[in-house]
């Protein structure tokens, strides 16, 4: 048997394949790739129209368009932030209730009635963390340089009228009626010593019931008593009087270590808070104080 070989057939002449060869296409063609003209589905179609009078509807009864100072209002004229504004007004509605009570009651009266002390405790839990929570930390735990608002330790008072003025008038603020207490800085003014600061270190240890050099807390004791115990007292036990701390319990505002002890006492310590009276509204501050006195150590 004979094979003959037969020249090969052009394109045109070699017969579709697949139905898809059939269908007409745009005219491009990459590497073989045909781009078709198949049309969209029908019910495509009509749901993209849909769509697009959907949107012409929704830009000509709704917000829509920004404008250079303001936007397209829309046929309804609808605003989320009036929306927004209207309930707030209906919150500060219904709590003036509450706050006219607050405002007419002392903090002792508050504290005496559930219904108030209940409002109370949410307001001022939201004050605090808003206001409060970044120097006292969230949970009132405080940090270095920031008192822990749920010991017992109080350096101005525990009590609600105290804790109210705190917070009212601040410390150390500049005002005329804020809280201050003046440490010298016994060292960078050359009051004491480095000798004789570190013998009143080893002296405050001891007050703590920390063991201490004994010869170093002998002339310490006695350095104490004529340069701190004024403010601290003659045990130490400290005077919410001046701001003046406790030395003998182990809560420390800025660190009880010798080292931390050593630089309190050669450069001083003066935190600073701020008075919030122009800042809080008379019963936010009420609620705020009865919060913190609900804290744990309140006295």
């Amino acid at each position: 048997m004979t094979t003959v070989d037969l020249p090969p057939k052009s394109a045109e002449e070699i017969p579709p394949k697949t139905p898809a060869a059939r269908l007409p296409d745009t005219g491009h063609e990459w590497d073989g790739i045909r781009e078709l003209d198949n049309p969209l589905p029908r019910w495509w179609l009509w749901t993209w129209y849909a769509c697009i009078l959907w949107a012409i509807g929704y830009w000509i009864v709704m917000p829509a368009w920004p404008l250079v100072s303001g936007y397209t209002t829309g046929v309804l004229d609808y605003s989320q932030r009036a929306v927004v504004e209207q309930k707030i007004a209906r919150n500060i509605e219904a709590q003036s209730v509450y706050l006219k009570q607050i405002s007419a009651k002392s903090l002792a009266e508050i504290r005496a009635d559930p219904e108030l002390l209940s409002f109370s405790m949410a307001g001022g839990r939201s004050a605090f963390a808003v206001n409060c929570s970044q120097c006292h930390g969230s949970g009132a735990q405080g940090a270095v340089g920031y008192p822990n608002l749920n010991d017992d330790a109080w350096l101005w008072g525990g009590k609600l009228d105290q804790i109210a003025y705190t917070i009212r008038h601040g410390i150390r603020n500049g005002s005329d009626d804020a809280r201050v207490s003046e440490m010298p800085a016994f060292g960078r003014d050359e009051l004491l010593e480095p000798a004789q600061i570190r013998d009143v270190v080893e002296y405050v240890v001891s007050l703590s019931g920390r063991q201490a050099r004994a010869a170093a807390v002998e002339r310490g004791a006695a350095i104490f008593a004529e340069q701190c115990a004024a403010c601290h007292g003659e045990t130490g036990k400290g005077n919410q009087e001046f701001g003046a701390p406790n030395l003998t319990d182990s809560i420390w505002l800025y660190g009880g270590d010798r080292a931390t002890l050593q630089e309190t006492i050669h450069n001083s310590r003066r935190g600073v808070m701020p008075g919030w009276q122009d800042r809080l509204t008379p019963e936010t501050i009420k609620q705020l104080t009865v919060f913190v006195h609900s804290l744990g150590g309140g006295q």
